[in-house]
């Protein structure tokens, strides 16, 4: 029979209580904008990029491109994102915002500054500066 393992000494465990945490903050001020919190971190990073393909967007919220289609899917019907071949890129799409689309990240970007200072306020500011180094060394490290 298995040593029992603790709840408390798995990473993985911790870092999933961690993540549905710090989400129902996020989710909390980020739907008074219309888009769920994964929404906003998409039209984020193709406000930051334009002209991202759907499998650089992919890569940069480190998930799978199908995954990735899903979740842009929405964001186009609602012409927040607009879809076009990329130029010199056969058979690939670039992504840009739409007048619509930054107008709504814009939108969002109030409500994610008040859910920044609250985690900020109950964590710590310095705590969550420390956290969000060492979370984006497990990402860079491993991708």
């Amino acid at each position: 029979m298995s040593k029992e393992i603790k709840r408390e000494a798995c990473n993985y465990f911790a870092l999933r209580q961690a993540t549905r945490a710090v989400s129902i903050i996020y989710d909390r001020h980020i739907e008074k904008a219309g888009i769920t919190s994964t929404q906003y971190s998409i039209l984020r990073a193709i406000h930051n990029r334009p002209g991202i393909t759907m499998q650089e967007l992919a890569e940069t919220m480190v998930m799978d491109r199908t995954v990735a289609l899903r979740a842009i899917q929405p964001l186009n019907r609602d012409g927040l994102v607009q879809l076009k071949p990329a130029p010199d890129l056969a058979r690939k799409q670039s992504l840009s915002l739409t007048k619509d689309g930054e107008a709504k990240l814009s939108e969002a970007e109030a409500h994610w500054r008040d859910a920044q200072a609250e985690f900020e306020a109950s964590f710590g500011r310095d705590e969550a500066a420390a956290l969000r180094k060492i979370l984006l060394s497990i990402k860079s490290d491993r991708t």
